[in-house]
């Protein structure tokens, strides 16, 4: 059977942004350290992006709720955009650049994270979201195409996916999210372990 070069090309592509993205690790495992920290705390993740970005959004989000490899606790997780009663009436009665922050002021709250995730950097609904959240006091988190871009300048942390085309780059970003959670889980449960090894009357002294 023989396979057109424009298709093997694509897995040459995907190949040669992993190679550089693998230094982007120290990002993903931070990330991931950080979102065990606000989650098991009560806080909240939301996440957005547009069209494909989307669904890689939703897919971090489902594995948080859900789970990624082993069984654990739920975690609240948002995807701004799966809501389509809210996104179409806030695009319609403020238009579509509000349709992620009105959200972004409706569900965050301090010390929450916001990831948004796009290949261009350059989308001015997730521009505006990256602003709701800041100034509500959220962290915001980019995952982008290449750098620079705005979305990257308008957010606390970015990780910066160098690659020619948004396929590519949306590839990686699914990497990256498979990433996160991984380290995810495993600061979880380090923590459990951590408070595990205090004893009787160690672990949390704030209530929870």
């Amino acid at each position: 059977m023989t396979v057109h070069p424009p298709v093997t090309g694509h897995c040459d592509e995907l190949q040669d942004a992993l190679g550089a993205f693998r230094a982007s690790a120290h990002i993903t495992a931070r990330w991931g350290a950080r979102l065990a920290e606000v989650l098991s705390g009560g806080g909240r993740l939301l996440a957005a992006g547009n069209g494909g970005s989307a669904a890689q959004a939703q897919h971090l989000t489902a594995e948080l709720v859900g789970r990624y490899r082993d069984d654990r606790p739920a975690f609240s997780a948002i995807a701004l955009h799966a809501d389509t009663s809210s996104t179409t009436a806030i695009a319609n009665d403020y238009g579509v650049d509000a349709v992620f922050a009105r959200q972004v002021r409706a569900h965050g709250r301090p010390g929450d994270v916001l990831m948004l995730l796009s290949t261009s950097g350059a989308s001015a609904n997730l521009l505006s979201a990256a602003d709701a959240a800041r100034a509500a006091g959220l962290r915001v988190w980019a995952l982008t195409g290449p750098a620079p871009n705005p979305l990257m300048a308008g957010s606390d942390e970015s990780l910066c996916v160098e690659a020619p085309t948004a396929a590519t780059v949306q590839e990686l970003h699914l990497v990256a999210v498979h990433m996160v959670c991984a380290a995810f889980d495993a600061a979880l449960e380090n923590g459990r372990w951590r408070e595990a090894d205090t004893g009787p009357g160690g672990g949390r002294s704030d209530g929870r």
